[in-house]
């Protein structure tokens, strides 16, 4: 399909989605001024003060009558939820809690120790400084003794023969 179809077709639909949404938001509007003519009838204030008392106590009744819808409302909508909760707790019961897999934090010692302890942490943990200092020049004169392995071999030779003749 090359590009331009693609962007035609595109277009049309973007076009007939729009028209619907359009008659949606009309029948909407229809069907809202359809229940308020229904439910809330035009007020008549031309009515002398009996009157006026007696449209008063009707508002007073239908006001308390939604109250009472609302509150039905309410506590199915209540009840509904922990129905949904309860189910959800009894689905992650019978699928078995799947532990998140942990992600990898880079932390020194001093942090960790500073998260763990709080402000109790005094002491720093610093590895390199506890580590002992061994001076290179030694190593060298023993490596250099062990590696000439003749020598040592007549100087033992030389101690047996001293142990033989005496």
């Amino acid at each position: 399909m090359t590009s331009s179809r693609r962007h035609h077709l595109k277009s049309a639909i973007l076009q007939i989605a729009t028209a619907w949404l359009a008659d949606e938001a009309k029948e909407i509007e229809i069907a809202k001024e359809a229940y308020m003519a229904e439910h809330c009838p035009a007020p008549n204030f031309s009515l002398d003060q009996a009157g006026l008392m007696e449209f008063c106590k009707k508002l007073h009744q239908a006001l308390d009558k939604i109250d009472d819808e609302r509150y039905d409302t309410e506590a199915k909508v209540a009840k509904s939820d922990k129905e949904i909760e309860e189910l959800k707790l009894k689905v992650t019961e019978l699928s078995g809690v799947k532990k998140p897999a942990l992600k990898k934090v880079r932390m020194s010692a001093d942090a960790m120790l500073q998260a763990l302890l709080g402000g109790k942490h005094k002491v720093t943990m610093d590895l390199r400084s506890n580590l002992k200092q061994v001076k290179k020049e030694k190593k060298e004169e023993e490596s250099a003794d062990a590696g000439d392995w003749r020598k040592n071999i007549e100087d033992k030779a030389d101690r047996k023969k001293m142990f033989e003749t005496s």
